[in-house]
Parts: structure tokens; C-alpha cells; sequence
């Protein structure tokens, strides 16, 4: 898969363009808080992305569990019914 999907029809010198512009418009100190912030904020959307998925897997754990259990005992109770 091509990594650089969004990038495909933009040359060096339109990067180079653009580098310069956020760099006049934002200046050259508040780039790498800017820069940090949107990396908390990525991991914060990933963090919570992954305790979704980790919830979604216990409870389908959990279901599975409990349904063999109960087959379980519904074989034992069907066992102890024949022997009578």
C-alpha cells in the first residue's frame, strides 16, 4: 500500500513552499509546540482507540466463557437425568 497516498502529485518544491509558509506564518518557536500537542493528541485518540478494542474483547471473553459454562452444565444436568 502507498504510504504517501495524499502526497501523490506534490513535487519537492511545493513541500518546500509549504515548509516555508507554516515556518513565516506560525514562527519558529511555537512550531514544535504546536508540533507536540498534535502528537499528544494523536496518542490520547490512539490510547483511547485501543481501550475501546481491549473492552470489546473481555466482553466477548466474558460471553464466550459464560456460554461454555453453561453448555457445561447443561450437558452435566442432562448426564445426571439419564442416570436416574
Amino acid at each position: 500500500m502507498n504510504t504517501f497516498l495524499l502526497l501523490d502529485g506534490v513535487s519537492g518544491g511545493e513541500l518546500i513552499f509549504v515548509f516555508i509558509f507554516i515556518l513565516l506564518f506560525f514562527g519558529s518557536k511555537s512550531i514544535p509546540r504546536i508540533a507536540r500537542n498534535l502528537g499528544r493528541g494523536f496518542r490520547y485518540v490512539k490510547d483511547a482507540t485501543q481501550e475501546i478494542q481491549n473492552d470489546i474483547r473481555n466482553s466477548a471473553n466474558d460471553f464466550n466463557e459464560d456460554l461454555e459454562s453453561e453448555d457445561h452444565e447443561s450437558s452435566d444436568s442432562n448426564k445426571k437425568k439419564l442416570e436416574k
